[in-house]
């Protein structure tokens, strides 16, 4: 044994530079879109999201990272191994929407409406944003205690194929639209990442051995053709608008705000906590995602890093929790294993902490990168049918719907706000149900499997899972749990506002769902009844 664990892995491999591009660019996108929402929606000003916000996600950020690739040092010591991938981190895409639109702004219009100036709702609204973020820290250290009994719980085609519907939509089907959309910049860098991680292909110097990452041939590739092909122009204004920011802002804790608006928790708790849960399952699945790929972490202390992140971002001026990110399956195929989380801690936190994010983002678009989070993206997917029982392939099919559901209402969302839609004078409401369908799209079911989808997927496939072993006690247990989740609003019941449809939390306020998981679960018990009598 003491051979094996004499085995000592390296801080840094060449092919940590792939899955550097991959994860940095990740989250440099919720950095970006942070920015975006925070100045277009919040109308924060600048002292606050570049000398509060940033700064604050910059220390989240460092923090997980470095802690997850000192955790796979630490596993690969234990194991003998110099092949462990460290887990992927970062700020959720889904809870920045969720604190923007649900917590933060609601904060805001009450304020504008009293009567304060907009810098003044502002500044409530970013305190409103950091106490739910460390309320949502603190939620999530202490549900890393109970996650595991989950995970040995749940099949694993029911943890993979959640993952694979968030995947295959969220994660993917944008970046193949914006692909076409722009194929000149789009079509090149996918095939340099096909050619390097599907057929084994290097690229190398004329008259040299060095081998040249594929990951940073596709982004310069992207971007010069981005600039050659007028998708990015110089314009003079705007790149002094973007080098304005730029500058070191030193973190500074928050406490002050957090002292006096203690009671905005107990007001928004009803979104803080399926937002947590959220995270929490979804950094199980990701945990389990990488227990398949051959990396397995213990879960307590994996989970507990979550919170502590979210905790660190709150104390220091963030409105956004942190967590797991889907892909480690992706990063360790690219041969990625413990430099790329470090190093994407380093660069990521300097660049929120010098504001030069503006910059970057005017010199190298999205679209250079957006290869590599799709290769992620198909990686993903593939897994949740290769690393599961090849009887449970229906079961992950299951697990994926809710996912391709919740992408579908995104999309139908956005298309009835392009059409003039949601607005004071047009606001969403049931009235749009019917024309659609009339067309055949009910448009009620796919905002239904939008709200809780990350549970419902998990749920579903698990039924599915235990219906095709034939433990059918098992899989009415878990449509009793469906029935229950519906019952209080977390699984399907939502509401209207003036341009969404939103989760709507309350007891019985998704009777007609739990009472037809009820009724499945009946149903489950007989088959399970019957089944028994047959075999005695």
């Amino acid at each position: 044994m003491s051979s094996l664990n004499s085995k000592s892995p390296s801080w840094f491999v060449p092919n940590d530079l792939d899955g550097f591009f991959g994860l940095a660019l990740d989250n440099l996108i919720q950095i970006l879109v942070i920015v975006s929402l925070c100045q277009g929606v919040l109308q924060f000003p600048a002292e606050i999201i570049y000398g509060h916000v940033l700064p604050g996600a910059a220390l989240s950020i460092m923090v997980g990272n470095f802690y997850y690739s000192w955790l796979a040092y630490k596993q690969s010591k234990l194991e003998g191994r110099d092949d462990f991938t460290a887990l992927p981190y970062g700020i959720s895409t889904v809870t920045i929407f969720a604190y923007v639109f649900l917590v933060m702004l609601p904060v805001r219009l009450d304020a504008l409406s009293k009567g304060l100036t907009s810098e003044q709702a502002a500044e409530l609204a970013w305190q409103a944003g950091i106490v739910a973020s460390l309320g949502s820290g603190f939620l999530g250290l202490v549900g890393a205690w109970f996650a595991d009994r989950l995970r040995k719980f749940t099949p694993r085609a029911a943890l993979l194929s959640t993952l694979a519907g968030i995947a295959l939509t969220f994660v993917t089907m944008g970046f193949v639209l914006r692909t076409w959309a722009h194929p000149l910049i789009g079509i090149v860098p996918f095939g340099v990442i096909l050619l390097t991680y599907f057929g084994g292909f290097k690229f190398t110097l004329p008259a040299s051995k060095l081998v040249i990452p594929g990951g940073f041939v596709a982004v310069m590739l992207g971007m010069i053709l981005s600039w050659m092909t007028g998708l990015v122009h110089w314009d003079g204004r705007q790149f002094q608008e973007a080098i304005q920011s730029v500058g070191f802002h030193w973190p500074t804790l928050a406490l002050g705000q957090l002292w006096s608006n203690g009671p905005i928790f107990w007001n928004y708790l009803s979104i803080i906590l399926p937002m947590t849960l959220f995270n929490l399952v979804g950094s199980l699945q990701n945990l389990e995602s990488a227990d398949a790929a051959g990396d397995r972490y213990p879960t307590v202390p994996s989970l507990a890093v979550d919170g502590f992140g979210s905790i660190v971002a709150g104390l220091f001026g963030s409105c956004f929790p942190t967590t797991l990110y889907i892909g480690h399956p992706g990063w360790k195929a690219m041969g990625a294993r413990i430099g790329y989380s470090w190093l994407t801690g380093l660069a990521i936190g300097l660049i929120c902490l010098t504001g030069t994010v503006g910059v970057i983002s005017y010199l190298i678009p999205i679209d250079c990168g957006m290869s590599i989070v799709l290769w992620i993206g198909i990686v993903i997917v593939s897994q949740s049918f290769t690393a599961t029982k090849i009887e449970h392939a229906p079961a992950v099919v299951v697990g994926m719907l809710p996912g391709i559901a919740g992408w579908g209402a995104l999309l139908i969302k956005n298309a009835l706000r392009v059409a003039g839609l949601g607005t004071q004078e047009h606001p969403f409401s049931a009235d749009l149900i019917a024309p659609f369908e009339k067309l055949d799209t009910y448009v009620s079911g796919a905002f239904a499997l939008e709200q809780g989808l990350i549970f419902s997927a998990m749920i579903l496939a698990a039924i599915t899972v235990y219906i095709i072993e034939q433990k059918f006690n098992l899989a009415a247990l878990w449509s009793f749990l469906a029935g229950g989740l519906s019952w209080i609003g977390l699984l399907h019941s939502y509401r209207w506002t003036i341009s969404d449809t939103v989760i709507h939390l309350g007891w019985g306020n998704g009777a007609q769902w739990a009472f037809a998981y009820f009724l499945l679960a009946l149903l489950l018990l007989y088959a399970h009844w019957q089944f028994k009598f047959k075999s005695n």
